[in-house]
């Protein structure tokens, strides 16, 4: 069984993150993709979050037409060390880091099983710095949501020094698109070149705040829901 593992802030969940998930459903032939909204992000520790429940609902409601799709609780505060983490106190926790979360996940999986790390090329270009990022490529293939203006050299040489190409070997590479599989010595990538939405979610919070309409971003059970519990009015 293949299975998509899409980790993420999810603040809000989007429609470009379902584009993305569809498509790597259709490329990789995914029988269920997982999304994990995470309770403290490495990147975001110090950030205040709207708490766990609150971003894992709007991930719940926005997969919740698609049987493939399921919201999940691996990133969970009870599923941390140090208790749950709140908008208030973000430390509260240990960072999820995903390679705690794929080993955690692989214990319920079979060996037969292969499991496909979704990402956006923007979160991709800092892969190098994410914790234990060798053990994460032997864990799992990725895919990529690209866009445009990047090469596959640019996406070879986002790798961590361990894995990367020597630059005589991806030169001839930065005038392609980056499209297509990557396939080297301990990496497989899988590239979405088409799937690319210029949707931020920092403009979803700010078009929240002010009370304007959010169809065209989110799903209209997330919009409902950021409008009834004014998620982010005081933002």
């Amino acid at each position: 069984m293949n299975i998509g593992l899409f980790g993420g802030t999810f603040d809000p969940i989007h429609r470009g993150h379902l584009a993305l998930a569809r498509a790597a459903r259709e490329r990789c032939q995914l029988s269920r993709v997982l999304f994990v909204p995470a309770n403290v992000p490495p990147h975001k520790q110090h950030d205040l979050l709207p708490a766990f429940s609150h971003r894992y609902a709007m991930t719940a409601l926005a997969t919740m037409q698609e049987k493939e799709f399921l919201p999940s609780l691996l990133e969970a505060p009870e599923n941390c060390e140090s208790g749950p983490a709140t908008k208030k106190n973000n430390k509260a926790s240990r960072p999820n880091y995903t390679i705690d979360t794929v080993m955690h996940l692989k214990q319920s999986l079979k060996k037969a099983d292969r499991l496909f790390l979704l990402i956006g090329i923007d979160a991709f270009e800092d892969i190098a710095k994410w914790h234990r990022v060798a053990d994460l490529f032997r864990e799992c293939a990725f895919v990529i949501a690209s866009r445009p203006g990047y090469s596959l050299a640019d996406v070879a040489n986002a790798l961590p020094e361990s894995l990367r190409p020597r630059k005589e070997v991806t030169q001839p590479f930065h005038k392609q698109a980056a499209s297509g599989d990557l396939v080297l010595s301990g990496v497989t990538i899988h590239l979405l070149d088409k799937v690319y939405q210029p949707i931020s979610s920092t403009a979803i919070r700010q078009a929240a705040a002010a009370g304007m309409p959010l169809g065209k971003f989110v799903e209209p059970a997330v919009a409902e829901y950021i409008k009834k519990t004014g998620l982010y009015r005081s933002r």
